[in-house]
């Protein structure tokens, strides 16, 4: 999934609507974010090239809002409520992650085997 600067972007998403819990004053999403512009690349597992500063799951809480929703440890997320995440600072994602006033948050995420799968199908 390397990606050329200056090209468009061309990847196989798939949506994810979580459901955020809601503990208290917090709402719970059940996983976590690598990545980001601001942060090296090479020290993320999921990059192929070693060279992507895209936003990563890198936990996913087992039986949590993000596990129940289909979210997977290694997808890259694209979009969050609309918002594009391909550009993005840790902190950013963060923020547009966890916002208090939204209950439900819409991902457009990809990964690695949704490529091959839909190529599969073509065939």
């Amino acid at each position: 999934m390397a990606h050329i600067a200056g090209l468009p972007v061309t990847a196989v998403v798939q949506r994810i609507e979580i459901h955020k819990l809601r503990q208290g004053e917090n709402l719970i999403l059940g996983f976590s974010i690598g990545g980001g512009i601001d942060q090296d690349p090479g020290q993320n597992p999921y990059s192929e090239d070693k060279s992507d500063k895209g936003i990563y799951v890198t936990r996913v809480s087992e039986g949590g809002p993000a596990e129940v929703a289909g979210l997977h440890t290694g997808d890259k997320i694209m979009q969050v409520n609309g918002w594009d995440m391909t550009m993005v600072t840790h902190d950013q994602a963060r923020k547009r992650l966890t916002k208090k006033n939204e209950d439900v948050v819409r991902l457009l995420v990809t990964r690695t085997n949704l490529e091959t799968v839909v190529r599969q199908s073509m065939q």
